[in-house]
């Protein structure tokens, strides 16, 4: 598995997971929404409803790695899966390594350095 194949399965998963706090700063930086109000959408989002899309990016995460074997990799029924199980086992653990890596660098770092820039929180 290559780095781009990574990037594809773990993206999309980990940008859904940070709309909690992403949402408010695209608004803000939009000029849709105002900082205050964006600040209190972002408490809300992360308050009430982030395991709501961490929820909805767990499940992407399985839904691009289920997409990415049977696609990419041919691996459709259970003969391949028994045949490429240290693979499938070896990518999996990386696909999860590097999707909370991810989560956590873009949620705390990124997008917290763009809330601070952006006078949200």
């Amino acid at each position: 598995m290559n780095s781009k194949d990574l990037l594809k399965i773990t993206g999309l998963p980990v940008l859904f997971a940070s709309l909690c706090c992403l949402s408010p700063l695209v608004l803000v930086f939009l000029g849709l929404s105002s900082v205050s109000f964006a600040s209190s959408l972002a408490d809300t989002f992360y308050g009430q409803y982030k395991w709501a899309f961490r929820s909805i990016g767990i499940f992407l995460l399985v839904i691009t790695t289920l997409l990415y074997f049977r696609h990419r990799r041919g691996i459709c029924s259970l003969d391949a899966i028994r045949k490429k199980r240290r693979e499938i086992i070896n990518s999996v653990l990386l696909i999860l390594i590097t999707s909370l890596t991810g989560y956590l660098f873009f949620l705390y770092i990124v997008v917290h350095y763009l809330g601070v820039f952006a006078g949200v929180w």
